[in-house]
């Protein structure tokens, strides 16, 4: 079951990233077809201005020879090329704004290092393709050990501005849209790109140089020297504070306990600590290696691009960590606000349960054994209270993942806690209805003893063996609870005993010798008095009940067997024999069953009678 439900949840999870994969690729095509559509709509503007500058000019050369009528009738026209112009340019610039939106730059490299940016798409090549066919002709171009920067140079055709290496080799195209995109001068953007791929060229055949080389390879001999210099003596610190520690053990690694929980013996302390000191040790070497390998990085044009990213990694988290913290800090302040405000509010409801619970208050209908439990049900309300108002002040608290996580926790509370919000719930309901409280004598279904401690899930109780059973609430509820010490110290607490005695002997007898075993007790109150109740007449004895009453619930075991020994002694005292429940004795010939400590000395078991009867002759 749980093997199908986990498959079951790996296929809606790969149905959900599949589904999240096809809209964001769908997403970016459709993006691609917009900016193609917006540049086809750029060019066939840039197409109809040059119409419109061909016949302006034409209108100007008519204008020269015409009359001063068709004069005024051109120019009305210049006028509306004029305009017509101005709102086409304005156009224009609103088709490049809405490209920009969404249009993603892509860059030219040399040795990663970024020289120019590409936007547009020339001819077939979208943007990506034209970065990356633009960086493998500088690589090829910048490996040809016979380059002369000298012929790279400019050369325009209609349409576009090409940077060329000896006539017959184009690096890149330069176009409109170009030009546009940046609102510049092709041949402006030319010159610039121009410049900016000679000086990456020469500035790397330089450093590439035999002389660099040698030069880079001592600074990265001094920088590993330096590094080991440093993990030496990071080695060294730390060998003196393990040192140090064991040295002074006896002061500093005694042990860690919090109040009566001891949670390190001091051997265990010891080895923590050392454990602490020798990963802290190994943490700082791997950091001190981390940093110094941007530095090695560095000193080869080739891997300087790693440098960036490899002190990215550590510095983007730290500042990100940083700014988070310091941006939650109002929202600390705020949390700390509405902390210390429950707590408050928690001590002055806390103090009023206490008054209540030692009797200083009293509230009609409100027992006191109530206060302490009615204090906790608050508690946990006013907790709860709080941690929702908290709630959105904690970092990342609306973020998705968070959500997520709070709805997945929330689940696994629902569905691992319904025992225990039974038992809770049953808690309530057993404070309430109070059928016990702690020290009681109690009996729950099979379980008889005291009461040690009743909480919101369990209810302990320690038998008169001394075993302490843990019964949880809703056993509890569901159970008949018999409560030996609830009206113990009021009226007291009825023991009785039963003893069967055969119907020879007086039954005034039997009462006097049963109340008298009774009241040699001390735990037994002289008032009200003891009785007994004959509860049968069966066929072979009659059944005698003692009652007694006693304030010791507590004791009911050490009282009953007192009992038990005092109706013995108080029989034989009285000649009584407890012949029951059967006994079966033929009493001619055979002694009593009274001990010989309460018979007379010359007690001697009767003889066999035996009547001889002579016939009359």
């Amino acid at each position: 079951m749980k093997k199908s439900l986990l498959i079951l949840l790996a296929f809606v999870i790969g149905l959900f990233f599949n589904g999240v994969a096809q809209k964001n690729k769908t997403q970016e095509q459709a993006q691609q077809d917009s900016a193609s559509v917006i540049q086809q709509l750029i060019l066939a503007q840039k197409e109809q201005h040059k119409i419109d500058s061909m016949v302006r000019v034409q209108l100007q050369a008519t204008m020269a020879n015409a009359s001063a009528y068709e004069k005024a009738k051109l120019e009305k026209k210049l006028e509306a090329l004029t305009v017509k112009d101005s709102l086409k340019k304005v156009a224009q610039l609103e088709k490049i704004e809405t490209l920009k939106k969404f249009s993603k730059s892509f860059p030219v490299v040399l040795f990663n290092d970024t020289i120019l940016n590409i936007y547009t798409k020339t001819g077939s090549f979208n943007a990506k393709a034209r970065a990356e066919a633009i960086s493998e002709r500088l690589r090829k171009l910048y490996d040809d050990d016979f380059l002369n920067l000298d012929s790279l140079e400019l050369n325009a055709n209609e349409s576009s501005v090409d940077i060329v290496y000896k006539n017959d080799n184009i690096i890149m195209s330069i176009t409109d849209i170009d030009g546009l995109w940046f609102n510049a001068p092709i041949s402006d953007l030319s010159e610039k790109y121009l410049d900016q791929i000679k000086y990456s060229i020469s500035k790397y055949k330089s450093e590439n140089g035999l002389f660099n080389w040698l030069k880079r390879i001592v600074q990265i001999l001094i920088i590993i020297a330096c590094l080991w210099f440093l993990i030496f003596l990071i080695n060294r610190l730390f060998k003196k504070s393990k040192n140090y520690l064991i040295q002074n053990q006896e002061h500093f690694l005694n042990g860690v306990s919090f109040k009566k929980f001891k949670i390190f013996s001091p051997q265990k302390h010891r080895q923590f600590a050392l454990k602490i000191n020798n990963a802290v040790r190994l943490l700082v070497i791997i950091l001190l290696m981390y940093l110094s390998l941007p530095l090695i990085f560095s000193v080869f044009p080739e891997t300087k691009s790693f440098t960036d990213t490899l002190l990215n990694w550590i510095l983007s988290p730290a500042k990100n960590v940083l700014l988070g913290v310091w941006h939650f800090l109002p929202n600390l302040f705020t949390i700390l606000v509405i902390y210390y405000i429950t707590k408050y509010v928690l001590k002055a409801i806390h103090y009023f349960f206490s008054e209540i619970e030692k009797g200083n208050i009293k509230l009609n209908g409100f027992h006191s054994d109530w206060a302490m439990s009615t204090f906790n049900i608050l508690r946990f309300v006013l907790y709860s209270f709080m941690v929702v108002v908290i709630f959105p002040y904690l970092p990342g608290s609306d973020s998705a993942a968070f959500q997520g996580v709070s709805v997945f926790l929330g689940i696994l509370f629902s569905l691992g806690s319904s025992s225990a919000i039974t038992n809770m719930i049953a808690g309530l309901v057993i404070t309430y209805m109070r059928p016990f409280k702690i020290g009681d004598r109690v009996k729950i279904g099979e379980v008889v003893g005291d009461v040690l401690e009743k909480n919101m899930l369990v209810t302990r109780i320690r038998t008169i063996k001394n075993e302490e059973i843990t019964v949880p609430n809703s056993a509890v509820l569901s159970n008949h609870t018999t409560n030996y010490s609830s009206n113990a110290s009021d009226t007291g607490l009825i023991i009785h005993s039963t003893v069967t005695i055969g119907y020879d002997v007086p039954w005034k007898k039997v009462h006097a010798a049963l109340v008298e075993a009774a009241s040699r007790i001390e735990f037994i109150l002289k008032e009200p008095k003891s009785f007994v109740l004959q509860t049968s007449l069966d066929d072979f004895y009659v059944s005698y009940q003692i009652n007694a009453y006693t304030k010791d619930a507590n004791r009911q075991a050490e009282i009953y067997s007192i009992l038990h020994q005092n109706i013995q002694d108080c029989f034989n005292e009285s000649g009584i024999e407890i012949l029951s429940p059967h006994y079966r004795a033929a009493r001619d010939g055979n002694s009593t069953t009274i001990p010989s400590d309460y018979l007379s000395k010359d007690y001697k078991a009767p003889p066999f009678n035996v009547n001889v009867t002579k016939d009359a002759q």
